[in-house]
C-alpha cells in the first residue's frame, strides 16, 4: 500500500505553502505502509518559534482554500513543534533545534519519501547540518 494521490496532492500544497514562508528542509514521508491512521508525514523546519509559526499559518491557510481543516493542532502556543492533523497527511514544523534532537526524518527513514515537486528551492538535510556535511 502506498499514499494515495489525494494524499500527495495535500502534502504537495502543505510544501509548498511552507516553502513560500521559507522553511527549510522541507521533506515529505510515505508512512501509510506503517501506520493505519495516516498516509504522509510533511516535515519542515524554521530557526525561530516566530517563524514556526508562519509556516503553520501559511500551511492552514492554503489547505484551507481546498476546504481543508486540521483535525487536531498541538504545540501552537510553544512555537517549537507544531503538528497539524489533517488525517490522511500529519504537517510537522519544527523548530530547527528540536528537528535535529527529535530527528524524525531518521526515525522513518526506512519509509520512501514524497516527491514534492519543489524544485528551485534550496532543500538540505536536517542530517548534514549534525554530521557536519555541506550540500553542495
Amino acid at each position: 500500500m502506498s499514499a494515495t494521490e489525494q494524499s500527495i496532492s495535500i502534502a504537495r500544497t502543505a510544501a509548498h505553502a511552507a516553502a513560500d514562508k521559507i522553511a527549510q528542509d522541507i521533506v515529505a514521508i510515505d508512512v501509510s505502509d506503517r501506520l493505519a491512521i495516516t498516509d504522509v508525514f510533511v516535515i519542515a523546519s524554521a530557526p525561530s518559534e516566530r517563524q514556526v509559526n508562519a509556516i503553520v499559518d501559511g500551511i492552514e491557510e492554503e489547505l484551507s482554500k481546498q476546504g481543508l481543516k486540521p483535525v487536531r493542532r498541538e504545540g501552537r502556543s510553544e512555537g517549537r513543534w507544531v503538528l497539524l492533523d489533517y488525517a490522511q497527511v500529519v504537517v510537522h514544523v519544527q523548530h530547527e533545534e528540536d528537528r535535529v534532537f527529535y530527528a524524525l526524518d531518521r526515525l522513518w527513514k526506512d519509509c520512501p519519501s514524497v516527491d514534492l515537486e519543489l524544485e528551485g528551492t534550496l532543500q538540505s538535510s536536517p542530517q548534514a547540518a549534525v554530521s557536519g556535511d555541506v550540500a553542495e
